[in-house]
């Protein structure tokens, strides 16, 4: 059960980062123009953060809350709630600038595929109030090599004027 928390929320983390990653100066979010044609300039904002599951310990982030006492070895129907802290920082001690709220379950019966709902609310800066709802399959052991991008799936606050 620990090593499968820990491979799950292991690709979890690199999810987020690869998802969001843009800056490497400790920035939470950066804005630029950007050209769309010659009459219409829009800005491109690219938010760089930390994703923190704790999965244990004193103060745990993500805990179990249904699926079957006994699953097959992929754990399928297992479903976890979760409450993550966002950071600047890789540090969990650093800067808060959101939560990951939502949950996700072991969702395939064949491989290790999850379905993960969550609601990246934001608490700092001018984003301060605002959300991105993200929604999305992740199969965990894809041996393809190919990055795994979660969909946004909606958007709150400041950020409902933003497109994909």
């Amino acid at each position: 059960m620990a090593s499968f928390l820990v491979h799950i929320l292991l690709l979890l983390y690199v999810t987020v980062i690869l998802a969001f990653s843009g800056t490497t100066n400790g920035k939470f979010s950066e804005q630029s123009p950007m050209i769309i044609s010659a009459k219409r300039m829009e800005k491109m904002t690219r938010l760089h953060f930390y994703f923190h599951d704790i999965p244990s310990g004193k103060n745990p982030t993500t805990v179990r809350i249904a699926g079957p006492a006994k699953t097959k070895a992929g754990g399928f129907g297992r479903t976890f709630m979760a409450d993550n802290p966002l950071t600047e920082e890789p540090e969990p001690t650093s800067k808060l600038v959101g939560r990951a709220q939502g949950t996700y379950a072991v969702a395939s019966q064949h491989e290790t595929g999850l379905l993960m709902v969550f609601d990246f609310a934001f608490v700092e800066g001018m984003y301060n109030g605002s959300a991105l709802i993200i929604l999305g399959r992740n199969q965990v052991f894809d041996e393809s090599g190919k990055c795994l991008l979660l969909e946004v799936a909606g958007f709150s606050g400041s950020l409902e004027a933003i497109h994909c």
